[in-house]
């Protein structure tokens, strides 16, 4: 498996990474061996956020007593000096070590800068000359505040989605961080759950020296997959780009990525799955879609009040309200056998 060095950083790991998001969702005892196994496996990059719940805690628990051996990059959603300053300790207190590697500022709605008035900055570089970070990152979805975030010269790492969905617009994204020497992690790199084949996700992404991806990983079955890669690496060949193709004339387009930036919902509405489940239910096993607690969530679309908060919040200026009662409608077809899946 192919080596990627994360920019000015001059981190280099496997190209492949932990994506610890999902982990909140089982037990400690769970959590800690399958992030020790991933170690075991080849990995060493792990990637959390102090927004995700006990996600942190869990790797502190499983790698405190060999804190040397792997590379940690956390996020902090704060946008000011006081809110930073507490999540950093936080985290710190949670990873069970004095440092985290990269100290990301997660999804912010603008690109922090110096002397911008926020004081976000100067707090990343006061914390940073303190030893308690090692490299500034900024993560996010919107296109032009990356961008910006690349050429500020002020951020190591970038951290956006990534994946065989992606349009010029994401790949000259990762061609200007390579330029400006600035690491590229990506999400998303199976797009919220729609991309089904992992090996071709990586194979695609492995033709980007510069990109690290993160697989968002719960199980341990996903987990092996992963690692197989690390020995038997999948590489491009005309099966997996006809799959691609095929993929990409799908779901291309005015689709929801799953990033879960509109919620919550007034009302309740999983809007994150309920506005992809036409795609979700097509590209997964049906039946994880179908149940009566399923049927009951799409049916709060009804009670939709068309704030448009949602559509605000969604980076990537969905209309998600119209997409919510496309999906909808599509949901009562295939539960009433008017459409065949």
């Amino acid at each position: 498996m192919k080596k990627v060095v994360l920019g000015k950083t001059g981190i280099t790991t496997i190209q492949n990474a932990f994506g610890a998001l999902p982990i909140q969702r089982v037990s400690d005892e769970y959590a800690v061996k399958l992030l020790r196994r991933a170690y075991e496996g080849g990995f060493t990059f792990f990637d959390t956020a102090r927004a995700y719940s006990d996600s942190e805690r869990k790797i502190g628990l499983a790698f405190s007593d060999m804190r040397d051996k792997i590379t940690i990059a956390s996020k902090t959603m704060s946008v000011t000096p006081e809110g930073i300053k507490r999540d950093l300790e936080a985290s710190l207190k949670f990873l069970n070590t004095d440092y985290i590697d990269i100290y990301q500022v997660h999804n912010p709605a603008f690109c922090p800068k110096l002397n911008d008035g926020t004081g976000v900055y100067e707090t990343l570089l006061e914390a940073k000359k303190e030893g308690k970070i090692r490299h500034i990152g900024l993560t996010n979805h919107r296109l032009h505040i990356a961008r910006e975030a690349v050429e500020s010269g002020l951020y190591e790492t970038l951290q956006f989605p990534f994946c065989y969905l992606a349009t010029d617009k994401e790949i000259e994204l990762v061609k200007l961080c390579k330029e400006h020497n600035v690491g590229f992690i990506a999400m998303k790199a199976l797009s919220g759950g729609l991309i089904t084949n992992s090996a071709a996700a990586y194979a695609y992404i492995s033709q980007f020296d510069n990109v690290l991806p993160i697989w968002g990983i719960q199980r341990d079955s996903e987990l092996e997959e992963f690692i197989s890669y690390i020995s038997d690496t999948p590489e491009m060949n005309a099966k997996m780009t006809e799959m691609i193709e095929k993929d990409r004339k799908e779901l291309l387009g005015d689709f929801c990525r799953g990033c879960g930036y509109c919620m919550p919902c007034p009302v309740g509405i999983e809007i994150n799955n309920s506005a992809r489940m036409s795609q979700l239910i097509r590209r997964s096993p049906s039946q994880n879609w179908l149940t009566p607690e399923w049927q009951e969530k799409m049916l709060k679309i009804e009670s939709c009040l068309n704030c448009n908060k949602c559509a605000s919040q969604c980076p990537y200026g969905l209309d998600t309200p119209a997409l919510l009662r496309r999906n909808l409608e599509d949901y009562k077809n295939i539960i009433s056998g008017k459409t065949k899946i």
